[in-house]
């Protein structure tokens, strides 16, 4: 019975040389290949990074948006003139002042033109050419509906509502952030968001644009012609602001009994030389409904910008969306890196797009390193050579990472298409598997001997 034993356990371990073989990297020693161990260290990566590599780059639609390249809004078109109807002269004129205007900077509005200037010399004309360009055509930026203004090589820069200084500073973060040379002066060149209306017994009845400065009653009728009035102690000026109507007699302006009075955004003078209102009320309610036509032309032309914006969005997402598909039906071409040896998945890698990929977003992205098997002394990127002549030829990097901080080594090494990452088994990893494979048979030999006798 021993003897059968003994001779069963002899024949079991003179097959192990057959039992179990471990891949391994060689140096093609037999000339079917010819593969080059080279060790992987920080300064062999940057040679192994020179060779050429573009990634592949997500579809343009995945960096296009729904707003670009709209259209703008169109105008309300032509609006009728104001009334000129006269009426007869007033008696006893009232004096209704409407309240003081707070102080504050000029905020800049949709409309209005910004001058931006910039230094003509040194290195300056090289990087804000866009912008000199513009300067030296002495072409402005409008402030468009969307509040803000596209200036070349920086893109939109939202500046409605912000006094200048706040345009200033956060062009000048633009600027930084765009790396380029941030010196500049802004300056309001046109003011058109922020406007009087002027209308009645002036020399020429018209729109009073509101500037840094502040607009007095005084100032915009001087620039609107000044009053054109037989006897002034019939004259009036009304005001309508907010839904309420002032009114100051022209007497009390011009000798200093009445303060002077600011205006604002929105308002509507005018100069009366008769005592009914009517002429007025006609001005007035025109204005109202002049504004009203506006908003509602506005409105209307922004639900079609809406509509049109959201018919772009819907095309993107479906293009956006037909590619995922492909790239979920493996349709699409794309760069991969496969695995193999002691990895906890064994497959392949797909290289991301629109960036480089490091042997460590390989190994620790995919979780492809197995501690318990794998030798860390010996993890091999095998690249095949991009020469014809040399068909067979290829590179095998290792990675020596017994210590671990040849681990950031593996953060600086950028993968190539076609790359093989193989990691050897530990010593004791092939024993296991040999003994693993001898023992069934060493059982079923005693087995069979034991049921001989």
């Amino acid at each position: 019975m021993r003897v059968l034993l003994a001779g069963a356990l002899a024949l079991a371990l003179s097959g192990c040389g057959a039992v179990y073989f471990s891949p391994k990297v060689t140096s093609g020693s037999d000339g079917s290949s010819k593969v080059r161990v080279l060790p992987l260290t920080a300064e062999s990566a940057l040679v192994a990074n020179q060779s050429n590599y573009r990634p592949k780059e997500l579809p343009a639609v995945f960096y296009a948006t729904a707003g670009s390249g709209g259209g703008a809004l169109r105008g309300a078109g032509a609006v009728p003139p104001a009334p000129t109807d006269l009426e007869q002269r007033p008696g006893a004129l009232q004096r209704r002042l409407p309240p003081p205007v707070a102080q504050r900077p000029y905020e800049i509005g949709i409309g209005d033109v910004l001058l931006l200037a910039t230094p003509q010399s040194g290195s300056t004309v090289e990087e804000l050419s866009g912008l000199l360009a513009a300067q030296n055509r002495r072409q402005g930026y409008t402030v468009q509906d969307d509040g803000a203004i596209a200036i070349p090589d920086i893109g939109r820069v939202s500046v409605a509502g912000r006094t200048l200084d706040e345009a200033e500073a956060e062009l000048f973060q633009r600027l930084v952030a765009a790396q380029i040379d941030p010196t500049f002066s802004l300056e309001v060149a046109e003011f058109n968001s922020k406007r009087v209306s002027i209308g009645g017994a002036v020399g020429q009845p018209g729109v009073a644009p509101i500037t840094l400065t502040p607009l007095f009653l005084e100032e915009a009728i001087a620039g609107a012609g000044g009053i054109r009035a037989e006897d002034l102690d019939f004259a009036t000026i009304r005001i309508y602001r907010g839904g309420t109507l002032y009114q100051v007699p022209v007497r009390d302006i011009y000798n200093g009994s009445a303060s002077r009075i600011q205006l604002t955004d929105g308002d509507s003078v005018f100069v009366d030389t008769e005592y009914e209102l009517s002429q007025a009320q006609a001005y007035f309610e025109e204005q109202i409904r002049l504004a009203e036509f506006r908003q509602r032309a506005r409105v209307q032309a922004l639900n079609e910008l809406q509509s049109e914006v959201n018919l772009r969005r819907a095309a993107l997402n479906e293009a956006r969306t037909n590619y995922q598909s492909r790239v979920e039906l493996d349709a699409v071409d794309r760069d991969y890196v496969y695995l193999v040896g002691e990895v906890a998945n064994p497959g392949r890698f797909t290289m991301p797009l629109g960036r480089q990929a490091t042997l460590a977003d390989v190994l620790f992205g995919e979780g492809a390193f197995d501690n318990r098997t794998a030798n860390p002394r010996q993890i091999y990127v095998l690249r095949g050579s991009t020469d014809p002549r040399e068909f067979t030829a290829m590179d095998a990097w290792q990675l020596e990472a017994r210590n671990a901080t040849a681990f950031l080594v593996a953060t600086r090494f950028e993968m190539r298409p076609n790359d093989v990452i193989f990691i050897s088994e530990q010593p004791v990893t092939r024993w296991n598997r040999v003994v693993n494979q001898i023992t069934p048979s060493l059982i079923n030999t005693g087995l069979n001997a034991a049921r001989s006798n």
